[in-house]
């Protein structure tokens, strides 16, 4: 009667480890994939800020840059794609669209002193810059966590406990391809 006992005993205490360790892993991936959708909702913030912006930057430019309407529609295209896109790659490709549009019209705005000068546009673009700031750290950290992600549900055991519970692999902000390029930027000598 006692064998018994003890070899129950080994028995529940071995289902016990074993129950305590799956829920731990279970716990520890929850809690990074949390993390991952969080630190995802902070680069939809500064987008949808930066997409805030750029109406009022448009309407300041507008009546500077009358002739620069396809670099204006660009922009406007390029808000839209951004403020539509639902997935981690079609947000990705909104935002660097979003960007190039926004490098040319900036570009373009050189050819204007009197909107240089603008207050509204000056204040805009040190608003714009300082959420391009916070985008490019929000996609850094985003990038990190999801990096942390991936590798916990990799490694073994981790691995087949992911699958089991139907973790998967996130997936990374990227820039598009070419990003690393300098844009060509094609200046139109006609002024007003």
């Amino acid at each position: 009667m006692k064998k018994s006992t003890s070899i129950f005993l080994i028995i529940a205490a071995v289902v016990v480890i074993l129950a305590g360790f799956l829920i731990s892993k279970y716990n520890s991936m929850v809690t990074m994939s949390e993390r991952v959708d969080a630190k995802f909702s902070d680069i939809d913030t500064q987008l949808q800020r930066r997409a805030d912006l750029i109406p009022n930057l448009v309407s300041s430019v507008q009546g500077y840059m009358g002739h620069e309407q396809a670099a204006i529609e660009k922009v406007a295209e390029a808000r839209t794609k951004l403020m539509n896109a639902n997935t981690v790659a079609e947000k990705a490709d909104a935002d660097n669209a979003l960007s190039g549009a926004l490098a040319n019209l900036l570009a373009l705005s050189e050819n204007y002193p009197d909107l240089k000068a603008n207050t509204n546009f000056i204040t805009l673009m040190d608003e714009l810059a300082g959420t391009e700031n916070r985008i490019a750290t929000s996609r850094k950290d985003y990038n990190d966590i999801v990096k942390e992600f991936n590798t916990l549900i990799k490694r073994f055991p981790n691995s087949m406990l992911a699958g089991m519970f139907g973790f998967g692999e996130k997936e990374y902000f990227k820039a598009a391809e070419g990003a690393s390029e300098v844009p060509k930027v094609e200046f139109n000598n006609t002024t007003e």
